[in-house]
This record gives structure tokens, C-alpha cells and sequence, in this order.
């Protein structure tokens, strides 16, 4: 067996990275020619830092006595095998130490890679190697975040793994508790740490673990990470994300500048292909590598997918992977998800929601809404007073061939001021062709909603009436006094969600019918659709003369029909 396995396997990674038989994005092939860089600066005397293989070699060697905790892997009780990709990354945070003081080079650590590359099991062992054998007094160690549950994603695997090692536990005098982990032998401890939870005060961090830094919405939690860490000679953080939103977070902030020390890198590499553009930066103890794709690279191209995903064929799956891609581009609600957590590219919130050729494609212009007479109807209502359309929009359910198909017609009131003020050349055309109906002076006639309301309960069976309060109350007071089930159904994403990507699949199932109506197609081209964290999404417009109120109608008619229908919609189409 070799002397140092983990240093060679680290070493045959940067050299299939530099060569390019690893495929690889242009921050990756950075972080492996800085490597490649310092152990030629550390020759010369002026350079601070050396290179100790033994010491790189050791929390590898801890890492590989840790039990897989989930998967097949772990019913079969097998341990870890480091990979390639994560031994570089471990032999250079660990291998690089101080020329005089033997301390650790690197304090800080940014590493972003996508989801299922194994970032919590990674993240789980250095915290237990740096709770019980970085030869550090009294180390505490804190996985944190901004909320209790993801702050004890890391902590709870830890903890599972330390159940499974028993040997482990009388070794180190490991006491494993459901809020923390001590260990008898150096007194350290080890806990969750976040935001919404105690006091922060007073810290001594010799490890802190940021997971998921992309979720940070504020600097909170990272800069009490950071000051507490100060007062360790060896203190390290270790921040380990998947790309999100939200660029003017810390998570960008942090990763911005880790470009900056990697594009130095690039420049002063002789054989450098890439085109560099940006500021550079030199930091010796910041260590930071970036899986995603370059910018050139089309993310609907599987050949490059690779270059994101470091396990790939290992933890992450190529067929699952293609699956996901197809769907996402078939549905454009699912790219900002795909590209952020499968490719690890930075994104916009916002995007295009519809697949507009797909929306005119359920076009039906011999459709009548009188063809519907006495059938059961979802009757939503978006109302507005002033500037906005208001909406009163049908929605029917018919079976064809075994499967539910939906029938949408959709009525829009407009006062005659905003129609000659708005400066929307398309709105008088509307109204000649009776898809916008105008009602007199400033404000919407709500008298004349409510009796076309009334005409509806007469002319269809009305299930239910779902309204925001925030226009109608009103209206929707008066309608139930008529005994029209009204049902409040507030715009929040809760709401909106789940109707708003089970409308996309209908629409490019082929199963939303619609008349053509022009105003409708406007509002639905409109909305662009805003992704957060936990992938839910949620109606926006662009501009305020953007109108969506048609579509937000048809989300809330949706929303209500599926609140009744237990049973799943499923997209055919992919």
C-alpha cells in the first residue's frame, strides 16, 4: 500500500483536473492550479506555508472509519470511501499548516456543490474529526444556520454515524444527547447552532459548519460564526452550499470574493484557456472551490452536467438527472430548481413562467361557455377597483377518455378612465371586441359584477365562489346573503404554489382548454414566476402595467378545485 493514499488520490484528481480527462469547470481547475502553485511557492523561503502529508493524510483516514448513515450503503453497514474529488479538497483545507507554528493555513472554507453530492455526510465527519481528533483542548464545535432544522441536518448526521461506531464512543468518552455531543476525552462539545435559538453570546468556536449558506438571508449568523472563531489558534469554518437566489446575500458575497483568490490563480497560470474577467484577490487563508458550469456551457447539453456534479455515477445518477433536466425543460417553472440544485448555477428569482406556445395550443375558438349551461362550475373572483382588471372566471371539469380536462372562460371589467389613461393601445380594441367590459367614470361597477354573478348561479351549478377579502369582502357578504357559496381564498403562496404548478402541467398536457381570449393569454404571458428557497413559487409581474390579474384568477379557481380533488395531477408529457 502506498505511504500517503490520500495525497495520491488527491494528486491524481488535480492531475485529470489540469489535463482535462476530469471534467471540470474553469473555478474547479482554479482551486487544483493554486494547489499545484503553493506547493511550488512553499520551496522558497519567503513563502509561509508548507505542505505536511501526514497531517492531510489523517483526517481522511478518520473519515473512512465513519459508517454510511442512509442508503443502501448504510443497510449494508459499510463504511466511507472517500472519493477523488473529496480527498483534494480534504488534503489541502488539513495538509497546508504554518512553517513555524505547525497551525493550520486555511481558517475559512467555501465549497459549493449541488445537491446529492454528499455535502451533509462530508460536512458531518469533519465535524466529528474536529470535535475529537484535531488535537485541540476543550473544541467546540456548532453546525449553524439560520433556523433549529437546518442547523441540525449536519449535527443529526453526526450523531447517527457516532450510534454506529461504538468502539467510537469508549474511545472518546462520547456522550451522544439529542441537543449535543460531548466528548470526555478533550471536554469539547459539539451542537446545533442557529438563529432562532439561544443565546449566541459568549462563543469559542473551533469548528463552525455553515450549511446551506445560500438560505442565509442576512449576515446574522455568519459573522457570529466568524468573531467566534477568533480566539482559536486553529479555529476553522467551514461553509458548504448549493448555488441559490439571492445575490446580494452573504453566501454571494463570500463566493464572489473566493472567485477573486481562484481567477488570481488562473492568471498567473501559464497554460490558462480561459478568458478572465474580474477583480483578483489574494488571501492565503481562504480555501474555495466552485462545482457548476462554464459560462459558455448550454445546461440542456448532458455532457457538461458532470462538470457540477463531482459524484456523479457515485451518489448522483445520471438517468435521475436526465429526468429532472427533461422536465425542466418542458416546464420553465422547474428550471430556476434544476439549474440551481442540480447544476449549481446562480439564478434570478424571477423568470418566465409559461410556455406561451403551450397556452396557445389549448386554444379552442369554438368553444362557448353556454355549451356548459347547468354544469358544475368553480367561479373565482380577483377584483380590483381602479387601476387593475377586475376578473370573474370560470372554470369546468369535464372527463375525457378517463382523464379530467378543464374548460376556462374568463370575463374582465376595466373602468372607461383607466382605459383611455393607461396608455395600453390594446385595451379599447378589447373592449370593440367584448373581452374587457367598461364599466363608467373612475371606478369598477361592482353592482354590475354582482349581477352577472347572480346570472351565473342561474345559468350553472356554482360549487364554490373563491374571492380574496382583500376587494370583496364587501361583495362577497351580500353574494352569501343570496346564498352563492362565497370561499375566502387568500393570495399567499401557500395557496398559490402547488395550483401554480399543477396549471403548468395542465397546459402542456394538453389538458387546459381555453376560448382564445386575448386579454387572458396577456395576463398569463405576464406573470413571471418568483422561486424561494424551498422551491415554491408564486406569481409576479415585471411592471406594473404588466396585468396578471387574469392568471391569478385561474390559479385560485385551480387552487379551489384541487383543494376539493384529493386525487394527484400528474404531467403525461415529459
Amino acid at each position: 500500500m502506498a505511504k500517503h493514499p490520500y495525497v495520491l488520490q488527491a494528486q491524481r484528481y488535480v492531475k485529470g483536473v489540469v489535463s482535462g480527462k476530469v471534467m471540470a469547470c474553469q473555478w474547479v481547475v482554479a482551486a487544483c492550479v493554486r494547489h499545484l502553485q503553493d506547493l511550488e511557492r512553499s520551496k522558497k523561503k519567503d513563502f509561509p506555508y508548507k505542505f505536511v502529508k501526514p497531517t492531510a493524510e489523517r483526517v481522511c483516514e478518520f473519515l473512512e472509519l465513519m459508517p454510511h448513515i442512509k442508503g443502501p450503503k448504510a443497510r449494508n453497514g459499510e463504511l466511507i470511501e472517500l472519493e477523488d474529488w473529496q480527498c483534494f479538497i480534504l488534503v489541502v483545507v488539513f495538509g497546508w499548516v504554518h512553517k513555524k507554528t505547525g497551525f493550520r493555513r486555511f481558517r475559512r472554507v467555501y465549497i459549493e456543490v449541488p445537491r446529492g453530492n454528499a455535502k451533509s455526510t462530508l460536512s458531518s465527519g469533519v465535524a466529528l474529526y474536529m470535535l475529537t481528533a484535531d488535537d485541540e483542548a476543550g473544541p467546540e464545535v456548532y453546525s449553524a444556520a439560520t433556523t433549529r432544522d437546518q442547523a441540525k441536518i449536519v449535527f443529526g448526521d453526526a450523531r447517527s454515524m457516532v450510534k454506529k461506531r461504538r468502539d467510537m464512543v469508549r474511545h472518546y468518552g462520547l456522550d451522544n444527547q439529542v441537543r449535543y455531543l460531548l466528548c470526555g476525552a478533550n471536554d469539547g462539545i459539539f451542537r446545533p447552532l442557529s438563529r432562532d435559538g439561544e443565546t449566541q453570546d459568549g462563543l469559542n468556536i473551533h469548528f463552525g459548519c455553515l450549511d446551506e449558506l445560500h438560505a442565509h438571508k442576512t449576515r446574522e449568523v455568519y459573522e457570529v460564526v466568524e468573531t467566534g472563531a477568533g480566539k482559536r489558534d486553529q479555529s476553522l469554518i467551514w461553509a458548504i452550499t448549493t448555488a441559490g437566489f439571492n445575490r446580494s446575500g452573504i453566501c454571494y458575497e463570500i463566493r464572489s470574493y473566493v472567485m477573486q483568490i481562484l481567477r488570481k490563480a488562473l492568471a498567473e497560470w501559464d497554460d490558462n484557456p480561459y478568458t478572465l474577467k474580474g477583480d483578483v484577490a489574494d488571501d492565503e487563508q481562504q480555501f474555495g472551490i466552485i462545482y457548476t458550469l462554464d459560462d459558455d456551457d448550454d445546461w440542456t447539453d448532458e455532457r457538461v452536467w458532470q462538470k457540477a456534479n463531482p459524484n456523479w455515477g457515485v451518489s448522483v445518477m445520471p438517468d435521475y438527472v436526465a429526468g429532472l433536466a427533461h422536465k425542466a425543460m418542458q416546464m420553465a417553472s422547474a428550471q430556476n430548481g434544476f439549474k440551481t440544485k442540480h447544476l449549481n448555477l446562480w439564478v434570478n428569482a424571477d423568470q418566465a413562467w409559461m410556455d406561451m406556445r403551450a397556452w396557445e395550443r389549448g386554444a379552442d375558438y369554438d368553444l362557448s361557455v353556454e355549451d356548459f349551461s347547468g354544469e358544475s362550475v368553480i367561479l373565482s373572483l380577483d377584483l380590483a377597483s381602479k387601476v387593475d382588471l377586475a376578473v370573474r372566471l370560470k372554470l369546468f371539469q369535464r372527463q375525457v377518455s378517463g382523464e379530467t380536462h378543464y374548460y376556462v372562460f374568463a370575463s374582465f371589467y376595466l373602468p372607461e378612465r383607466q382605459i383611455s389613461e393607461s396608455g395600453n393601445a390594446q385595451y379599447e380594441g378589447w373592449v370593440a371586441d367584448r373581452w374587457i367590459q367598461a364599466t363608467e367614470g373612475d371606478v369598477i361597477d361592482f353592482g354590475l359584477i354582482e349581477a352577472d354573478i347572480q346570472s351565473d348561479a342561474e345559468a350553472f351549478d356554482l360549487t364554490s365562489v373563491p374571492y380574496d377579502p382583500w376587494q370583496a369582502t364587501q361583495l362577497a357578504q351580500r353574494m352569501a346573503e343570496k346564498d352563492v357559496p362565497m370561499v375566502e381564498y387568500r393570495q399567499t403562496v401557500q395557496n398559490f404554489s402547488e395550483a401554480m404548478k399543477d396549471l403548468e402541467a395542465l397546459v402542456l398536457s394538453g389538458r387546459l382548454h381555453h376560448d382564445g381570449n386575448p386579454v387572458l393569454a396577456w395576463c398569463i404571458s405576464n406573470v413571471v414566476c418568483h422561486t424561494d428557497a424551498k422551491d415554491n413559487i408564486y406569481p409576479r409581474k415585471e411592471r406594473p402595467e404588466n396585468k396578471i390579474d387574469g392568471a391569478v384568477a385561474l390559479i385560485m379557481a385551480l387552487g379551489s378545485t384541487l383543494r376539493e380533488d384529493d386525487s394527484e395531477l400528474v404531467y403525461n408529457g415529459m
